[in-house]
């Protein structure tokens, strides 16, 4: 017949949870000749097992077992330790050890010990034992007659040898990990943090709550409220009379033009003084191109020169103009200002009056009839024009005869024979 089949070991991870784990078995190991455990608390575990031992020699065998390996996977539940322990016999001997666990009561006292030690729970998390939480009056480490083996083996002794090697393991389970020990009496590591946190929570509400809030800066609404005097405001500085100068900034390859650098803080100077004297920008008012007018009206020179004709192209590129146009409307700019370039580019219907009176004042200064359109007054040949603007000032134009190509000329005049004045005399218009 077959040899009857029996378990090698309890080892079973698939069925652990948080109130059941097993733990693999330890590894032969040489005997120090000293104390079992590594800790204290792992000790006094030991003490409690030796303590309660009726036979030194079954402890002795009990300490050989464990250190020769005897001892399999070790599954711990509340209030038991259970192994397979290899004794003289092919087949091993169930092995249990029972410890009461401790009931609501203890369990509330060992918590609110803990809640009130932080540091008890930052030791537990770093698997160490402090004595102040192991002797905080509940229970906790098991003392003489607190274990109680049992085992399948035909021996009677108290504890036999397998229940020794049994407990001599479990010592170094608890050296390694603390929680072992609290499982043993009855809670798990998770519920034992979650109440423990659940705990410190509260503690910390309840001290926050009895502090009070803290009081607030403040002050009385009957003294913001009073009638009181402000001192004066200082008297502003005086305008200064003109705008100081720009630096001087010098030309380096690559960069900028110094002198349109100079133009621009110029420009600045001047707006930033106006607005100090008269509280007023008129160039904020403007729109881009006549600003881009104005800026190229301010460089020295007539027309393209040289010297203008990078600033002419940059600012006609940004108002999406040519050159040329930049140059007519800077020629306007120079004959009157915003008004100037209103008349170059803003053909009207002027109401009657100034303009009927004006052709009978040109013919009467020997000029021939000159043809009306809009606000215009055109010499036949084409070659000379007067245009009026809404300021009530005349402005002359001129043209290569035969070319619709005005520019403007001269300076403006109420009088439109005095506008043409410089134009050439009456018998050459």
């Amino acid at each position: 017949p077959a040899p009857p089949r029996h378990p090698r070991t309890m080892a079973a991870p698939a069925r652990d949870n948080e109130l059941r784990r097993t733990f693999p078995a330890f590894p032969p190991q040489a005997s120090g000749g000293g104390g079992f455990a590594e800790t204290w608390w792992g000790n006094a575990w030991v003490a409690a097992l030796e303590e309660g031992a009726l036979d030194a020699k079954r402890l002795v065998r009990g300490r050989g077992y464990a250190e020769q390996g005897h001892v399999d996977a070790i599954t711990v539940t509340p209030g038991l330790v259970l192994a397979y322990v290899q004794g003289s016999r092919a087949r091993p001997y169930r092995v249990q050890v029972r410890l009461r666990t401790l009931d609501d009561a203890d369990w509330d006292r060992f918590l609110q010990g803990a809640a009130e030690r932080p540091g008890d729970i930052a030791a537990l998390l770093d698997k160490e034992m402090p004595h102040t939480l192991a002797e905080s009056g509940v229970p906790l480490l098991p003392g003489p007659g607190d274990l109680e083996p049992r085992c399948s083996c035909p021996d009677s002794g108290h504890p036999c040898k397998h229940a020794a090697a049994l407990c001599y393991q479990t010592a170094r389970l608890l050296d390694a990990d603390p929680f072992v020990l609290l499982l043993l009496r009855g809670r798990g590591e998770r519920e034992l943090l979650d109440a423990l946190s659940r705990l410190s929570a509260a503690r910390a509400a309840r001290a926050a709550q009895e502090r009070g809030p803290a009081p607030l800066p403040g002050v009385r609404a009957t003294d913001v409220l009073k009638p009181r005097q402000l001192p004066p405001l200082p008297p502003p500085l005086p305008v200064p009379p003109h705008p100081e100068q720009p630096p001087a900034f010098p030309a380096t390859a690559g960069g900028p033009d110094p002198f349109a650098l100079d133009q621009l803080a110029t420009d600045a100077a001047a707006r930033a003084h106006a607005l100090l004297a008269t509280g007023r920008d008129p160039v904020g008012e403007l729109t881009l191109w006549q600003d881009a007018v104005r800026l190229a009206a301010a460089r020295p020179g007539s027309g393209l020169t040289a010297g203008t004709r990078a600033l002419y192209a940059s600012l006609a590129s940004a108002t999406g103009r040519t050159p040329a146009d930049l140059a007519r409307a800077v020629a306007a700019w120079r004959q009157g200002g915003p008004e100037g370039l209103r008349v170059l580019e803003e053909p009207w219907d002027p109401p009657a009056g100034r303009f009927d009176r004006a052709r009978p004042l040109l013919l009467a200064a020997d000029l021939p009839a000159f043809r009306p359109w809009h606000n215009h007054l055109t010499h036949p040949r084409g070659h000379v024009q007067l245009r009026l603007g809404r300021d009530g000032l005349w402005y002359a134009y001129e043209s290569e005869p035969g070319h619709d190509d005005w520019w403007p000329r001269g300076t403006p005049d109420l009088d439109p024979v005095g506008a043409l004045t410089g134009l050439g005399a009456p018998g050459e218009l």
